[in-house]
């Protein structure tokens, strides 16, 4: 990768140009050059990549897998808004040192300041960013003018004496490791400090003993305390002198604080940790609303890159809208508005790829078909399944109530289906065939209302022809059978647990305010799935947590729109080893509960608990995208409550004026939850503007459920979820009866 290799760079079927890639020598940033002119074209560092995607895995380089074999293909995926960056090598080996180095180099970052190498890149990171002679020296001027761009507002003579202290060889400037010095003596953390001298007796190391007492009392950790703690000290305490005397030392100490075991989140429940054997109908189940669509609901692109990002994302329901396309070849876009289209065979050929390498767990999908799809294009649906998605596909059900357990690496269809689902065991009958409603019609009705909303003169009639359905595709659909809503009483009458109710946003919200205990009963037997109004043209999303509250277990969201609903989103799927599914609590799985949202004294249990907050510190928090140079954020923390009605809640500390790098709020903030198995946390930092919005900064949230007590660290997340190191928080929990 130091040597450089020339590879082509893809942007369509047409665009392909040879650009020569190199790995400069601080590993931390490639350049690629034009072959034809030699001019460097552009750079990106390191830390800016996401991830390394192998083989055909993009829409551009997907319509190249006929021309390119896949063993020479790679997609270099970046945080944020940036786009990929395409690439085919000139041999399999080739690829193979960029996907394996890069993926290397990308690796250590997932839990910053855990070790002194990760640290030091970061800090070497910046370094070069600032270095703009590249002489790998910096002078005083250079270093000020660097931590403004940290999110740094120092003392100029206590910054002085820092960099006087750093600068070993006495030249007036900074060296790289020089730097290192500087900065590791500028984030000393008194806080941490403080708390480690608490416990030690002489205040240069925790023994063993010493250890263990703040484990069990801070840290609430009452199982295996001594084990625990002789992993902690092999695992984090840099001094190998201190290692052999089984004891921690203070810079050990704070790298366990800002290990995954010190983080606010429960390293237990980041694995599988739940029972996978109960009913579909059990489980909340990750889902995403028109998932082809990667912006707007009207003029938007349709992408196969929204189906993997999903799928990276731990999105386990999935939406394909099939409608018929030219040389007889069914297509995916959002019907009667102007989105671009997809092939199907491209989606079903992701979902095959992707399905099986990144999910355990069942998919499933909704199959919408759209009008005059009736005859071979809707044929060839099936078949584009099946020659896909190989044995990917159940054929016959088990049992009405199966669980994600028996359907692991399937992928499920929801859509309409011709006769009972019973019939498939029984054997076909006497009967005429009927052909299920759904909720086609009245998502049609959405996107008829939608389209009239974006001021375009052509309105469109979706058919509803019954006989337009052919065998084939019906077969298909084996465990989500879509059924019209009719009331809970007809549906309880009439209704499976193999059936599936489709509700818009405005017609759950009625049912929550009307007959919230009658919806928790209905979801502790049957699916419900949610979709967002058609009014959404800008792809919004309402709140996901009001349609939890009642049991829903497929609540979809458009996933490319970033804000507070995916934030709970991700939050609540974060757990149980990312696979897509949470256990409803007990009181939500029971058909005879008497559970009403609006009504927390209805659940059984202990009372209320109280969740207290202490917001000690930040540590180096990103300066607000597109603010001035030079301009260091105000930030203040908001802790939010999203749950129950009478659990919703939201209190902020002051804000800290001019500090983004280690602000100090030492503020306790204190909630009462009645039903906390329902709660998800939200911590939010935003810049203070007296005379605008605050601007936002970062945030991380998570399910009340899966929150350690005791001092911790929130790592934050950016807009669109993807870490930001190594910006975090440093709060202490309590949690009491």
């Amino acid at each position: 990768m130091q040597q450089g290799t020339l590879m082509r760079k893809v942007k369509s079927k047409s665009w392909k140009k040879q650009r020569y890639f190199k790995l400069q020598d601080d590993c931390m940033t490639i350049w690629y050059q034009s072959k034809r002119t030699g001019k460097i074209e552009s750079a990106f560092s390191i830390s800016d990549v996401e991830t390394v995607r192998e083989g055909h895995q993009s829409e551009v380089l997907q319509s190249l897998a006929e021309e390119f074999p896949p063993e020479r293909c790679f997609t270099i995926v970046f945080y944020g808004r940036r786009g990929n960056l395409d690439l085919i090598a000139g041999s399999a080996e080739e690829a193979q040192c960029w996907v394996q180095g890069l993926r290397q180099l990308i690796e250590p970052r997932s839990f910053p300041l855990t070790s002194a190498p990760v640290s030091c890149t970061w800090i070497r990171d910046w370094f070069q960013k600032a270095d703009k002679n590249k002489d790998g020296r910096m002078n005083f001027k250079e270093v000020q003018r660097l931590l403004k761009m940290m999110n740094v507002d120092m003392n100029e003579d206590h910054a002085l004496r820092l960099f006087q202290a750093a600068d070993k060889s006495e030249s007036g400037t900074l060296e790289g490791e020089e730097f290192v010095l500087f900065y590791k003596a500028l984030t000393q953390r008194e806080e941490v400090l403080s708390l480690f001298q608490d416990f030690s007796e002489d205040g240069k190391k925790l023994t063993l003993l010493e250890l263990v007492d703040f484990l069990r009392q801070e840290q609430l950790e009452d199982e295996g305390t001594e084990e625990l703690a002789m992993e902690l000290i092999d695992k984090y305490e840099p001094s190998e002198t201190a290692r052999a005397r089984h004891a921690l030392s203070a810079d050990g100490f704070l790298m366990y604080l800002c290990s995954p075991e010190g983080s606010i989140f429960n390293p237990r429940h980041r694995v599988l940790w739940q029972d996978m054997s109960q009913p579909l109908c059990h489980y909340f189940i990750s889902s995403s609303h028109n998932t082809y669509l990667i912006e707007d609901q009207i003029r938007g692109q349709s992408s196969i890159e929204g189906y993997i990002r999903a799928l990276k994302r731990g999105c386990r329901c999935l939406e394909v809208d099939c409608w018929d396309g030219p040389n007889g070849e069914p297509m995916v876009y959002h019907g009667h508005t102007f989105t671009s289209k997809i092939p199907f065979r491209e989606v079903v050929n992701t979902l095959g790829k992707d399905s099986r390498v990144e999910a355990s767990y069942p998919i499933p999908s909704s199959v919408l078909q759209g009008a005059g799809g009736a005859g071979p294009q809707q044929c060839g649906v099936p078949g584009d399944s099946r020659s896909h998605g190989g044995d990917g596909h159940p054929r016959v059900p088990t049992s009405p109530s199966t669980t994600p357990q028996e359907l692991k690496h399937k992928i499920l269809l929801k859509g309409k289906k011709i006769g009972r689902l019973e019939d498939m065991l029984d054997g076909p009958g006497d009967e005429v065939p009927d052909v299920s409603d759904d909720d086609n019609g009245a998502e049609a009705e959405e996107e008829r209302r939608r389209v009239k909303v974006a001021g375009t003169k052509h309105i469109f009639a979706l058919q509803k022809d019954k006989e337009s359905l052919v065998q084939a595709l019906s077969d298909c659909v084996v465990y989500c059978k879509s059924v019209s809503f009719r009331g809970f009483q007809e549906a309880r009458s009439h209704s499976r647990p193999s059936e599936i109710s489709s509700l818009a946003e405005a017609k759950a919200r009625k049912l929550i305010r009307d007959a919230g205990n009658e919806f928790v009963r209905h979801n502790a037997w049957q699916l419900t799935r949610i979709y967002p109004s058609g009014m959404r043209t800008d792809s919004s999303n309402y709140s996901p947590q009001e349609m939890w509250n009642v049991g829903c277990q497929i609540v979809a969201l458009n996933f490319q729109t970033a804000g507070t609903e995916m934030d709970l989103c991700d939050g609540l799927f974060s757990q149980n080893g990312r696979c897509g599914y949470v256990l409803k609590p007990p009181f939500m799985r029971d058909e005879e509960t008497l559970f009403n949202p609006s009504d927390p004294n209805s659940r059984e249990g202990p009372g209320p608990i109280t969740l207290t907050i202490q917001v000690i510190s930040g540590q180096q928090l990103p300066k607000v995208a597109n603010s001035k140079d030079g301009a260091i954020i105000d930030p203040l923390v908001r802790v939010e409550i999203h749950g129950v009605p009478a659990d919703q809640a939201r209190q902020e500390t002051k804000y800290i004026e001019n500090n983004g790098f280690n602000p100090r709020w030492d503020e306790t903030l204190q909630f009462q939850l009645h039903v906390p198995e329902l709660a998800l946390v939200r911590f939010v930092v935003e810049d203070y503007d007296k005379t605008s919005r605050n601007d936002f900064v970062g945030q991380f949230t998570l399910a009340f459920a899966n929150i350690k007590p005791g001092y911790r660290h929130i790592h934050l997340l950016s807009k669109d979820g993807t870490s930001i190191p190594p910006s975090s928080l440093f709060v202490h929990i309590r949690i009491t009866e």
